[in-house]
């Protein structure tokens, strides 16, 4: 039987206390969180909302954003705990008729939360959501450190950047990573 794994919000540098209007504590256990959005009016959200729709991971304590998900063990103590905090949210927030049916909604959250987890401890993990036909969707990426053996490699800092963010005023704006420490790069053939 294979190790419970989940994933734990992850602040690489401090761009999610500037890009959510509320961020998640480093270390949040997580979920997608897209049913914080199942009622808004997609189409009118703008700035730190619009953001968080498009890249947020939900931390369950918090209820905060995160771009970057770790995938990391935990026991059944810790996934139990998840779902408690995040029922009492959903029942005291959301407003979920009583604490057994947000228990339930919670569970399915992190359930699923943990299937997102088949990939080894350690791996980071981002999110794009979408509206499509109607429809919230969820695409979801592995970011992989470089190989320390690639050429470039020695030029690497133990705290680079990850991501830089550039505010526009246009319908879509520009999305632009620096993964040069996450991003595995392949030689040229």
């Amino acid at each position: 039987m294979s190790a419970l794994r989940l994933p734990r919000t992850l602040r690489l540098d401090p761009s999610d206390t500037f890009v959510f209007t509320h961020p998640a504590e480093p270390g949040e256990w997580a979920v997608t969180g897209s049913f914080l959005f199942w009622d808004a009016d997609l189409a009118a959200l703008e700035g730190k909302a619009r953001a968080a729709f498009r890249s947020g991971f939900v931390g369950v304590a918090s209820l905060g954003f995160s771009t970057l998900v770790v995938v990391s063990e935990a026991s059944e103590a810790e996934r139990d705990a998840a779902v408690e905090d995040l029922a009492r949210h959903i029942h005291e927030r959301l407003g979920a008729p009583d604490r057994e049916a947000a228990r339930a909604a919670a569970r399915e959250e992190i359930a699923f939360a943990a299937s997102l987890c088949n990939l080894p401890v350690g791996s980071v993990v981002a999110m794009h959501r979408t509206v499509q036909d109607g429809e919230i969707a969820e695409a979801f990426r592995t970011l992989h450190q470089r190989d320390p053996a690639l050429p470039g490699a020695d030029r690497l800092h133990a705290h680079a950047r990850a991501f830089h963010f550039i505010e526009t005023d246009e319908e879509e704006p520009e999305e632009r990573a620096d993964l040069i420490g996450l991003a595995r790069t392949r030689p040229e053939t």
